[in-house]
């Protein structure tokens, strides 16, 4: 098959700067916004996936093995597995067994006279460190058990809705109409930690006026699953149940499901109407182009090379379009955390992330293309030379 040279295409790319700028904004918006939508979904599945330790084992309530929030266990249940299950993770003699209260209480600002917004605020002991190895102290220390004292995770004032420097070292928060201070600030990457409080267990039972727990966290060295699902079922008294961390996660991950589909959805919209907004542009630029799709024919270049040229040429534009909206969302999101009901994420720009964006890039290209080529080359040759 005779073709026509590539750089026919590269050349007629500039025959018409406004039609070439239009296919450059309108591939960068919807690589952009697919982008976006990939980066949200993968960061929340990365979030709720690193939040959880394949080692730890999380003692609920019974009936309330898909919020943490809802359930309540007995005090004593953390001394309990700890004197009943061997072979839990110790450290100089220090078990890895963290008792902890979790519930979601607004926060206001000092100077605030209403909550600016709910945080999901851990009562915890020194101990949570190390059943929780992904958070770390950045800043400040930690806080003193028995004191009105709080720490701050690094996306805590995003989920809060306000400024970063409001959480800084040494300010104050209301939390449930208490004062706090600030005294310190942690980081937990990638996981719904970064976006909470943490505080005194005992102060947080005091101030929300409960005697209960919310869970006990278990990290396992020789003991197993079994031993911890054994214990829970022994003592009925407790009304207990065994569940790893990761499982606790993945069945939130699978809660969060129909948000993940409508922002597929969302961004498959965008997309096809860029793509109808790009054989719009095409059918118009391919409609002044008849006679020279006459001409190519007339000198004896083949239908199918004519169409390779032209898919060619729309391609080269998408491309550069899609490039172009990827390094703006590497410039403009990188690094953006968004709310959402169980903290804050930030969108992850990976590697698939990107892959995705700029293969819808592509794929506007090629389906802007084919359809009006193949339109424009149905009419005659001597119609298409006539052709003003």
């Amino acid at each position: 098959m005779r073709r026509l040279p590539f750089d026919y295409a590269v050349r007629n790319l500039g025959r018409s700067p406004l039609r070439l700028a239009m296919s450059l904004f309108g591939s960068a918006l919807v690589v952009s916004l697919v982008i976006a939508a990939a980066a949200f979904v993968r960061g929340m599945e990365s979030s709720l996936a690193s939040s959880g330790s394949p080692t730890n084992v999380i003692l609920l309530g019974a009936g309330s093995e898909e919020s943490i929030e809802r359930s309540e266990i007995k005090m004593s249940v953390p001394t309990q597995a700890s004197a009943s299950i061997p072979g839990l993770r110790e450290r100089l003699g220090v078990q890895y067994v963290s008792p902890e209260v979790h519930m979601a209480l607004g926060v206001a600002l000092v100077d605030e006279a209403e909550p600016v917004g709910q945080a999901v605020v851990r009562g915890v002991t020194s101990r949570a460190f190390l059943v929780h190895p992904q958070a770390r102290m950045v800043e400040g220390r930690m806080f003193n058990s028995g004191e009105d004292e709080v720490i701050v995770g690094a996306l805590a004032a995003t989920r809060i809705g306000v400024a970063d420097e409001d959480l800084s070292v040494g300010e104050s928060i209301w939390v449930d109409g208490r004062e706090l201070k600030i005294v310190g600030r942690f980081t937990a990457p990638n996981t719904v930690m970064d976006a909470e409080l943490w505080m005194p267990l005992a102060n947080l039972q005091i101030m929300t006026r409960r005697d209960t727990l919310s869970c006990a966290v278990l990290t396992l060295d020789k003991a197993e699953l079994a031993d911890v699902e054994a214990f829970a079922a022994q003592r009925l008294d407790l009304e207990l149940v065994a569940m790893r961390e990761t499982d606790y996660y993945d069945k939130l991950t699978a809660f969060y499901q129909p948000v993940r589909g409508m922002v597929w959805v969302t961004a498959g919209l965008i997309a096809l109407g860029g793509v109808f907004g790009g054989l719009n542009t095409m059918y118009a630029a391919f409609a002044s182009r008849v006679r020279e799709i006459g001409m190519l024919q007339s000198l004896g270049y083949p239908r199918r090379a004519i169409v390779l040229s032209f898919v060619q040429e729309s391609t080269i534009a998408a491309a550069a379009g899609a490039l172009i909206g990827a390094a703006a969302c590497l410039l403009l999101l990188d690094g953006i955390a968004v709310r959402f009901s169980m903290g804050a994420f930030g969108l992850n720009l990976d590697g698939p992330s990107m892959a995705i964006g700029l293969a819808a890039g592509l794929t506007l290209g090629l389906a802007g293309s084919i359809p009006p080529t193949a339109q424009s080359l149905r009419m005659p040759i001597t119609e298409a030379l006539k052709a003003t």
